[in-house]
């Protein structure tokens, strides 16, 4: 089902849960804060261009659309439903190209295959269903996935329900399969909260260096970055002057 109010066009799957919603004339442009904070990624990594950008999840194409507009990255989704990227094509401005593309496959397939194991420089995980109660992969095998992906060097983003059943599980096996390099935003209005995980070498970077970072992509992408990098930092007990991820 589709519905529109005040310029914003919402996906929903027979059910009140909005999966996903679109500006109309601003397609690229990330309505909710929790796919904002999806994007935190760029505080650690530039948009690679020797390895693309996954996304598993394509709801209604926000994330798509952002990174199809902002970044020369290759960008591929994972959907396993080929009715979502129709809608998607015929109400949500999803144009496929050589360089951004949906893959119909199961998202834990996905990550598990070999041929995809390093081949990804940002991996953004967005697996509801249309009754949105918790992640539809899970497991640690998913997230041990999920890292080879991204293995040499790489970041992860998932979008969890701070409030649901399913959180510790989530947590618990996210922490295992990334050897505890993680951080979180703080649950947002709407309940999601987004974990970022981070694969290759320890990460040192100084507070200077982050701070101007998150300048930068404030700039560039219009993204509450500045706001992101100091949540962040006090969220996770992220202190003095060289920070390590």
């Amino acid at each position: 089902m589709i519905s529109e109010s005040q310029g914003v066009r919402y996906l929903h799957f027979n059910s009140e849960w909005i999966q996903g919603a679109m500006r109309v004339n601003r397609p690229e442009k990330l309505e909710f804060e929790y796919t904002q904070q999806m994007m935190a990624w760029l505080l650690f990594l530039a948009p690679p261009v020797d390895r693309g950008v996954g996304i598993l999840g394509l709801g209604a194409g926000s994330l798509t659309r952002f990174c199809q507009h902002h970044f020369d990255s290759d960008v591929v989704t994972v959907e396993w439903n080929p009715q979502v990227t129709a809608i998607c094509e015929s109400a949500f401005e999803l144009r496929q190209t050589a360089s951004c593309r949906v893959v119909h496959e199961d998202a834990q397939d996905w990550v598990l295959d070999p041929v995809n194991e390093n081949s990804y420089g940002a991996l953004m995980v967005d697996l509801y269903d249309y009754t949105a109660q918790g992640p539809v992969c899970s497991s640690d095998q998913f997230y041990r996935g999920c890292r080879r992906v991204c293995a040499d060097l790489g970041v992860v983003t998932i979008n969890l329900f701070g409030h649901h059943g399913s959180f510790r599980k989530n947590m618990r096996n996210i922490l295992r399969a990334f050897d505890d390099r993680v951080i979180l935003f703080p649950e947002t209005i709407d309940g999601n909260r987004i974990v970022i995980a981070f694969t290759g070498p320890p990460l040192q970077v100084t507070r200077e260096q982050l701070q101007q970072r998150a300048r930068r992509v404030q700039s560039l992408y219009r993204l509450p970055a500045t706001g992101w990098l100091r949540t962040l930092l006090q969220e996770n007990g992220k202190t003095g002057e060289l920070i390590s991820f």
